[in-house]
C-alpha cells in the first residue's frame, strides 16, 4: 500500500530506531556535567563547605599545639608550589594494571592528548585488571576528587563509571590512586573497540583533565 515491502519497511524502522538511540546519546554527551555530577536523592540538601586556602588553614589557631600537630599529620610536610602558571592538579599518567598483560599498558597524560585518540590499548577478555592514576597536587588542598569514564561503542554510550579518589594536600611527590579490581567482559559479542571519555574532576565541578582513548577487548593478548 505504501510502495514498500515488509523487509524494506522493517529495515527503515530499525535504522530509525538506531538513529534515535544515537541522537539521544549525542544530547546526553552535550549535558555531560548533568550525569557526571548527578547526586543521590538523599544528598540533595548537602552543601560542600567553603573552600579555604592552604595558608588560611596553616594560620588557623596557630597557638594551639594539639591542633598544629593534627594539621601537620593531615597536611604532611609537603611544599606547595608558588608558580601560578602550573595547574593545581596535574594528572600525569594512567595505567591498566593486569598481572597477565604482556607488558605495561600505560598512557602518558602530560603529553599530546589528541594523539591518544588514535591509539588503541588492548586487554584480553575475561582478565582481572585495575586502573591506576598518577597525579600531583601543587598549591591548594583539593576535596572529593573523582575519576569518571564514559564508555562508548559505535557511537552509543554503554557504560559510566565513577570512582571517588578522595581529598589531598599539596606535596612534591605524585599521588597514586588504584581502582577496585574489575573483570573485562568476555565473549564474542563484547569483543571490539570501545571509545572512552575520561574526566578527572572534583567536588567543585572543576574538570582538571579531560581526555579520550580507545580500548580494544580481544580474545587473546596477541590477536
Amino acid at each position: 500500500m505504501l510502495g514498500l515491502d515488509v523487509c524494506e519497511l522493517g529495515g527503515q524502522i530499525l535504522e530509525l530506531l538506531w538513529l534515535t538511540v544515537c541522537y539521544k546519546d549525542i544530547i546526553a554527551d552535550k549535558e555531560v556535567e548533568k550525569y557526571i555530577y548527578e547526586e543521590d536523592e538523599t544528598d540533595l540538601n548537602y552543601q560542600p563547605p567553603a573552600q579555604k586556602s592552604l595558608e588560611e588553614i596553616q594560620n588557623l589557631d596557630k597557638d594551639d599545639d594539639s591542633l598544629n600537630k593534627y594539621k601537620q599529620t593531615l597536611l604532611g610536610a609537603g611544599t606547595a608550589l608558588t608558580d601560578l602558571s602550573v595547574p593545581n592538579i596535574q594528572v600525569t599518567r594512567l595505567t591498566l594494571v593486569c598481572d597477565h598483560a604482556l607488558g605495561p599498558i600505560t598512557m602518558n597524560l602530560s603529553g599530546d592528548l589528541e594523539a591518544l585518540k588514535k591509539q588503541n590499548f588492548t586487554i584480553k577478555e575475561g582478565v582481572e585488571y585495575r586502573v591506576k592514576i598518577h597525579f600531583k597536587v601543587n598549591r591548594e588542598i583539593v576535596s572529593a576528587l573523582r575519576y569518571v569514564h564514559l564508555t562508548h561503542r559505535k557511537g552509543v554510550r554503554v557504560d559510566k563509571a565513577v570512582y571517588m579518589v578522595g581529598s589531598y594536600a599539596p606535596q612534591e611527590e605524585e599521588y597514586e590512586f588504584l581502582t577496585p579490581i574489575e573483570e573485562a567482559p568476555k565473549g564474542m559479542v563484547v569483543r571490539g573497540t570501545y571509545h572512552i571519555k575520561s574526566y578527572f574532576t572534583d567536588d567543585d565541578k572543576t574538570n582538571h583533565l579531560f581526555w579520550e582513548w580507545n580500548l580494544q577487548i580481544k580474545k587473546d593478548w596477541d590477536d
